[in-house]
Formats: structure tokens, C-alpha cells, sequence
């Protein structure tokens, strides 16, 4: 009989078990998740009351689903916002962890979404070509079947090797296809000839994709106007806001990481800057160094690549809640139609004036600048000349033109 009756008991505290786990399944499944992707117990209980606030049906998706992770960031931001606390330490930490770990599920995506065939390629895929001996070429698939047609490749527009001088030559292929990264593979010109009448080159296909572009850092392209400063002393103060105005620049695309600056003249590699620059009604300040230079002597340009080696948490947090696109609701219904507005005279707008629907995608960053219709503004001071006599002039000094502002036309 007692047998029986523990029996019974045991029974009854299982069934009990069941039935609270059953109530509180999500929840259960909720913080397991996020306790074994590094969140803390106190964090997970701010992160469920907002997966409340946002009615989610599965409340473990925000670890799970971007869509819900952006949804829960913006509500933290909204809500932080609300309640004057959107620049406490609590609330950065937060964000930067939520951020870090977006950023990691971004990449895990990119890695599925890689290719291993050149077969699986689209037609109008842009390529560039790097022919031995003759230099880099530009071109796009016409049509991808057994083999590979393209259209003739063109240096700046023109037809500078004759398709009968491509057969039997051994090419590499670079692209860059949107929302994952760069490829690039080597193949074999068997032929050449036309193509809905116009001159094409038949390649073989490849099955050797190297993805040569596995991002650290997700970038959008932008059209920010910056002031530039070059840094000489070997103490940097890195809580110091510049008041006077610096050399004029374009930023065309940034990242938590670095961006990617447009300067007048001929850029240096290897110097210490600072970027200030206003981001949603935000000031950003960045520390770091340009890493290479891309010069179009045609129009006095460079493209700097610039890494970022410092930047404040709580703008980083701005940079990347831009990146990502992340606004409270009422925000992001000005922001579209503000988007709206853009496409709609964008056939007006310079090339490097983008949507945010565009933002994921990245330039080929190692190519020459092609967009000569694009020139900064004559009064805009030489940066070529500031970079090149930087050791004879004072740190943040400027010219009365640095105040000009800076155009594209």
C-alpha cells in the first residue's frame, strides 16, 4: 500500500511538472537560449518583458530570427528614449551585446549563403576580369547555361582586346554579389562570337568559388558630409570633440569598423586621422588610420580606406543602429518616406546617393573609381597638398576655404 500511494505522489509531481512546463514552455525555451548565447539572467529578464511589449507568439525567435532581434532592439531604443536613459552605461551594454550578436548571426547567414559554382550565377551579374598582361577589364554574364556567355569585356567603355585575342586565355573573375560578399574564380576562354547581336566571350564554368570578402563588419553606403583631421601627436585624447572646422570629405559607405572616404587630390596611405561628422542628429567622432588609397588622376580624386582603431560605445551603437537600419516606428515612417522621395529623383542624383533598400550592398573596394561625373568642389582644399606637407603644418589647422562645403555634381 505504501508503494502504491508514492506511486501515486510520484505521479501527481510529474503531471504537475508537465503541466507548469507546459505554461511555461516559452518562457523556459526563452532563457535557456539566451543564457547559452551569453545574455545574463538580468538581461534576459529585460529582453522577455520586451518580447512581451511586442506580443511576440515565440519570444525565443529574438534569438532565433533577425527580424525579431531588430524589432526588440528598436523597442529597447524607443523605450530608452522614452525614459531619458537611452546613454546610460546599462542601456549600451545592452546594445552592444545585442548588436555583437546580431552582427554574428549576419555573418552565420552570409556563410549559408555562399556559392560553390559559377553555374548558380544570375544573368546581369556584373564581373571584372583581370586578363594577364592587359589589365583589369569590365563585364557582365549575357547568359549562364553549359557555358558561360558574357559580353565583351571593356576597359572604360571601350573594346580594347578583340574577342579572337581572349580564346584559349586564362582569366580570373572577380564579383560582388549583393547581400553576401565578394567571389572571385579562374577559368578558360574556348570562344568567342555574338550574342542578341551584340560581341560575346564563352568561358568555362568553375566549381572553385573562393569567397574572398567574409565581412568583420556589416558597412552602408552613405553620401555624410566629415571633417577630416590628421593626428601627429602620439598621445591622442580620444574624449576630445573638435570645434574648428576640418578638411571637408564625403563618406560613401561606413561601419562600426571604418568607412570609405572621398577626398579632393591624391591621398597617402598610413596616416592618423580623425572623422567628425553628424549621423541622425548624432555626433560620431573616429580615430584611426588609412589603410590603402585609390587614386582617378582624370578627376583629382582618392577613395580612402580608413579603419576604425577607436570610436566611443555609444556611438558605435549609433553607427551600427544606422547600418542596420533600426529606427522606433514613428521614426522609420519619416525615414521611408524621406527613402521614397529619394528614389523617385534618383535618376537625378549622383551614383553614390542610395536608398536605404540598397545599403547591403558594397562596392568592389580594390577597382579604380570609374564615376567621373562625380567631382568635388574646386574650393574644397587639396587634400593631396595637406597630406603630403602634413609635417610642416600645425594639427587641425585650415585654410579659410576648409569652410566651403563640399558638393557633387
Amino acid at each position: 500500500m505504501p508503494v502504491i500511494i508514492a506511486s501515486a505522489i510520484a505521479v501527481l509531481i510529474l503531471l504537475l511538472l508537465a503541466k507548469l512546463y507546459s505554461l511555461n514552455k516559452n518562457r523556459i525555451n526563452f532563457f535557456v537560449e539566451g543564457l547559452d548565447q551569453g545574455f545574463t539572467f538580468a538581461e534576459l529578464t529585460l529582453l522577455w518583458k520586451v518580447s512581451q511589449n511586442c506580443k511576440m507568439d515565440q519570444p525565443v525567435s529574438i534569438f532565433l530570427s533577425m527580424p525579431s532581434l531588430t524589432r526588440a532592439i528598436s523597442s529597447i531604443k524607443s523605450q530608452a528614449e522614452s525614459e531619458g536613459s537611452a546613454n546610460s552605461a546599462k542601456n549600451q551594454n545592452l546594445l552592444s551585446k545585442l548588436y555583437t550578436f546580431r552582427n554574428r548571426i549576419e555573418k552565420e547567414a552570409d556563410k549559408k549563403r555562399g556559392l560553390e559554382s559559377s553555374k548558380s550565377l544570375s544573368n546581369g551579374q556584373k564581373l571584372r576580369i583581370i586578363l594577364p598582361g592587359k589589365g583589369v577589364f569590365t563585364s557582365e554574364i549575357v547568359n549562364n547555361g553549359r557555358e558561360m556567355t558574357i559580353r565583351i569585356p571593356t576597359q572604360k567603355g571601350a573594346i580594347t582586346v578583340e574577342g579572337q585575342e581572349w580564346i584559349g586565355k586564362s582569366i580570373s573573375v572577380y564579383l560582388w554579389r549583393k547581400g553576401d560578399a565578394r567571389y572571385v574564380f579562374d577559368t578558360k576562354v574556348n570562344g568567342n562570337g555574338i550574342f542578341l547581336g551584340k560581341p560575346a566571350l564563352f568561358i568555362e564554368h568553375s566549381n572553385n568559388l573562393i569567397r574572398t570578402q567574409k565581412r568583420n563588419a556589416i558597412r552602408a553606403k552613405c553620401h555624410i558630409i566629415c571633417n577630416m583631421y590628421i593626428l601627429q601627436t602620439q598621445v591622442i585624447d580620444y574624449n576630445s570633440v573638435e570645434t574648428k572646422p576640418g578638411y571637408k570629405c564625403l563618406l560613401e559607405d561606413i561601419s562600426e569598423n571604418g568607412a570609405l572616404i572621398r577626398i579632393g587630390g591624391k591621398g597617402m596611405p598610413n596616416i592618423q586621422i580623425r572623422l567628425q561628422y553628424q549621423l541622425d542628429g548624432h555626433l560620431i567622432v573616429m580615430f584611426g588610420v588609412v589603410r590603402t588609397v585609390e587614386y582617378n588622376a582624370e578627376i583629382n580624386q582618392s577613395r580612402l580606406h580608413f579603419e576604425c582603431i577607436h570610436i566611443d560605445k555609444t556611438m558605435r551603437n549609433q553607427v551600427l543602429s544606422y547600418v542596420y537600419n533600426i529606427l522606433p516606428e514613428k521614426e522609420k515612417e519619416i525615414y521611408d518616406a524621406i527613402s521614397m522621395d529619394e528614389d523617385e529623383v534618383s535618376s537625378d542624383l549622383p551614383t553614390d546617393s542610395v536608398s536605404a533598400e540598397s545599403k547591403s550592398e558594397e562596392p568592389i573596394e580594390t577597382l579604380p573609381l570609374e564615376d567621373s561625373g562625380s567631382t568635388l568642389n574646386d574650393s574644397i582644399l587639396d587634400t593631396d597638398e595637406v597630406l603630403k606637407n602634413k609635417d610642416n603644418i600645425p594639427d587641425n589647422s585650415v585654410t579659410d576655404d576648409s569652410d566651403d562645403d563640399l558638393s557633387v555634381i
